[in-house]
C-alpha cells in the first residue's frame, strides 16, 4: 500500500511540474517521458529473449493459435 501512495505522490508532484512548465520545455519532458517508455518496453523484450528458446516457443503458440489448437480459460480455471 505504501508504494501505491508513493507513486500517487510522484505522479501529483509531476503534474504539478508539468503545469509550471513553458510549452518549449513541456514538449522536451513529453519527449523524455516517451523516450523512458520505450526504453522500458525494449527492456522488457530483451528480458524476454533471454529466455533459452522464447522466440521458438513463441511461435509454436501462435501457430497453435492460428490452427485453432487453444483451451478456453474457463476450461482450466479452478474456482476458489
Amino acid at each position: 500500500m505504501e508504494a501505491v501512495a508513493e507513486d500517487l505522490y510522484t505522479v501529483q508532484k509531476i503534474e504539478a511540474i508539468l503545469k509550471r512548465l513553458s510549452p518549449e520545455r513541456l514538449r522536451v519532458a513529453a519527449d523524455f517521458l516517451a523516450y523512458l517508455d520505450e526504453r522500458e518496453s525494449n527492456d522488457a523484450t530483451e528480458e524476454l529473449l533471454s529466455i533459452p528458446n522464447f522466440k521458438e516457443d513463441f511461435q509454436e503458440a501462435i501457430q497453435n493459435i492460428e490452427r485453432g489448437d487453444v483451451v478456453a480459460f474457463e476450461a482450466i480455471r479452478r474456482n476458489g
